[in-house]
């Protein structure tokens, strides 16, 4: 999308206000504007928001309200509202809100709006770059996140294992990265659990491989769930939770979302994206409760739920990433309820045993407004995982701890990788908030990319 950014002399200030600073703030201004802001009832409210006059009647400034710095929760995206509010323009901070970079990137990313199917005009907005904000790299996050959402608000009569696989061909060819693709049968050999999840499907499944950057750097491997429909299989949802299941390739949409800001970057990393795309679909052909399958790795799994499948996919495409012994292994994945029961939409769990990746990636949760909150990788509920006839089931009985047990076994296919972590998101925000709109959204990609920038500048 083009850059929200644009120098000019002329912008209108935008004025940020809190309910302690606006007495103070009101006394500097002109007499008839502050006679305007009282007639307006203006208090300086978080998301409050009003033009004031000048006397040609054109905008002097906007006076837009946040937290006070002693607030126990503040919104560093709240001026994200500002996006669908300013009238067409270029604007500029006339003083610094909370975090002037988020701000600015929040101000990116509430211009997003999703076009495809109906008209929906982008805000005309335009704002220079608050001082020691460097545009180009919000360009590049807010650019990447756009393209996550995009991919997950696409309905899945559109973005199919095939679509998905041709966004992904787009990506590698736009940075000059490698592409190959494994399509329906041909899975059935080596990758026995995507093709047993997307075989009842009439639209083939396919695990999709990227390959990018210099061997001799470090070896970075994203892996990303991508089951672009998901009906449960023959333990069909109730018809209220298939409404966004189009969303259940948000882990895939993520991880091209996180390639795209690596590449971009040029960070120094030999990168490799892993997706399996499947649709997991109900046919007569369906795999079954109590099927067993002997998946790439060896291990056997019995199938204790069909609508288990997003586990089973990715144990696939995680035993093939582990077995290039990966510096750092990364997967993201719509997962499992019980995350969301636990934590909400808005807080994703993680999984890691590296204690100093699991610090890094609190510290760049916090530092990047993109929430996490680790989870532990509990050993005593890996025996639940037992099957009687096979090595494991993917779905216990009981249904406790349903995002641990779901890292358990994932954590069950690697082993020679030197860093693992789990991501467990939601992919999609159910209520709009400033610069996140209702609909699919990028969740953990942006925390990610900074660790990484760190690790690999």
């Amino acid at each position: 999308m083009p850059s929200v950014f644009e120098t000019s002399s002329a912008a209108i200030p935008i004025t940020f206000v809190t309910r302690s600073s606006w007495d103070a703030l009101r006394e500097t201004l002109p007499p008839a504007q502050c006679q305007f802001a009282t007639a307006s009832a203006f208090t300086a409210k978080p998301g409050g928001y009003l033009a004031l006059p000048a006397p040609d009647g054109a905008i002097a400034q906007i006076l837009f309200g946040l937290e006070d710095d002693d607030a126990r929760s503040r919104d560093l995206f709240r001026p994200g509202a500002l996006s669908g509010l300013l009238p067409p323009g270029i604007y500029r901070f006339a003083n610094a809100p909370h975090d002037a970079r988020l701000a600015a990137l929040a101000f990116a990313l509430g211009c997003y709006r999703f076009a495809r199917y109906r008209k929906a005009d982008r805000p005309d907005v335009r704002l220079v770059p608050p001082d020691g904000v460097d545009a180009a790299e919000i360009d590049r996050v807010a650019d990447a996140a756009m393209l996550a959402r995009d991919l997950i608000n696409t309905p899945s009569n559109d973005m199919g294992p095939a679509e998905l696989a041709a966004a992904a061909q787009d990506l590698a060819a736009e940075f000059g990265a490698s592409f190959a693709c494994t399509i329906g049968d041909d899975l059935e050999k080596n990758f026995p659990l995507i093709h047993a999840v997307g075989m009842a499907s009439d639209r083939a499944p396919r695990l999709i491989d990227i390959g990018w950057g210099d061997p001799a750097h470090p070896k970075v491997t994203l892996v990303g769930k991508g089951v672009c429909f998901d009906t449960g299989g023959l333990d069909l949802k109730p018809s209220g939770g298939m409404l966004i299941m189009k969303k259940d390739m948000g882990g895939a949409a993520n991880v091209l979302a996180l390639a795209r800001m690596v590449m971009d970057a040029k960070l120094k990393v030999r990168l490799r994206v892993l997706i399996p795309a499947v649709e997991n679909a109900v046919a007569g052909n369906a795999f079954r409760p109590l099927d067993i399958f002997t998946s790439r790795k060896g291990i056997t799994v019995e199938i204790g739920n069909t609508d288990a499948e997003g586990r089973l996919v990715l144990a696939d495409a995680l035993a093939l990433a582990d077995e290039d012994k990966p510096d750092l292994l990364i997967d993201l994945g719509t997962l499992t309820g019980a995350a969301r029961v636990a934590l909400g939409p808005d807080l994703p769990p993680f999984y890691t045993n590296d204690e100093t990746l699991a610090a890094d990636v609190a510290r760049y949760a916090v530092k990047e407004n993109d929430p996490l909150w680790r989870m532990p990788l509990w050993p005593a509920y890996d025996a639940w995982l037992d099957s009687k006839t096979a090595t494991i089931t993917n779905a216990p009985s009981g249904g406790f701890a349903g995002s641990i047990v779901c890292a358990l076994f994932l954590q069950r296919f690697v082993e020679q990788a030197k860093s693992w972590l789990h991501v467990d998101i939601y992919g999609w925000t159910p209520s709009a908030k400033p610069a996140r709109p209702e609909g699919g959204e990028c969740q953990a990609a942006r925390a990610i990319y900074a660790l990484l920038g760190e690790r690999y500048a």
